[in-house]
């Protein structure tokens, strides 16, 4: 690249900061241009900088990493966020990857890795600490869980066929003599399909049947 990569530091240790910017100052091609200690600092040095590259701590005071990394791409969308954390625990990394995060790297990470890191990002390329990368790993091979049933499956036989009827336009007195039961076993049945399904009237309960499928 003709022009050095921009990189913003966004950690609330100050000694961290120092040393990160004393490594990637003998970086060729890697230019450090402010250093933030908390969110809010970094979104303003952002704004004022415009990096290429942000280096993003997750646990901060106030403003933490994934809510700084999203105000950060809806703010600089084309920035590349690389997390820069001891953590690896799921609380913390899926929630600022589906921020935004381009890359997640380990403090224990060596400094020519972070270095590499930040070239790469610029080049597009993402880079996950291979922990990271083997729990996504892990997440994408789960059976995806089951879809929660339709309200309409928890009915019971007769109140299915209740709300068919009702569905198509009987009273209640013509359900009772199309079922052989009374109107007050009709109305009761009527009262569950409500609660079940989640409506407040016949209106909508009808509604809802023709929707599934079930007036027929």
């Amino acid at each position: 690249m003709d022009q050095p990569i921009k990189v913003l530091l966004v950690d609330d240790h100050e000694m961290v900061r120092i040393g990160l910017a004393a490594v990637l100052d003998t970086e060729e091609g890697i230019e450090v241009v402010g250093e933030a200690s908390n969110g809010q600092e970094g979104l303003r040095l952002a704004q004022m900088y415009k990096p290429d590259v942000v280096l993003m701590d997750l646990v901060m005071d106030g403003m933490d990493g994934v809510e700084t990394t999203r105000r950060l791409m809806e703010m600089l969308p084309e920035c590349k966020v690389i997390v820069l954390t001891s953590y690896i625990d799921d609380s913390k990394m899926y929630p600022v990857i589906e921020a935004g995060a381009f890359s997640y790297l380990l403090k224990t990470s060596r400094a020519t890795e972070i270095a590499e890191a930040i070239r790469a990002a610029a080049r597009g390329q993402s880079v996950l600490e291979s922990q990271v990368a083997a729990k996504m790993m892990n997440r994408f091979r789960q059976p995806q869980r089951a879809q929660a049933p339709a309200p309409h499956e928890s009915l019971t036989e007769r109140e299915m066929e209740v709300l068919k009827l009702l569905a198509q336009g009987m009273s209640n007195q013509e359900i009772a003599d199309k079922l052989f039961i009374g109107v007050k076993t009709v109305k009761y049945h009527i009262t569950n399909i409500f609660s079940k399904l989640g409506v407040e009237d016949r209106t909508q309960a009808a509604i809802y049947a023709h929707k599934q499928g079930l007036a027929d």
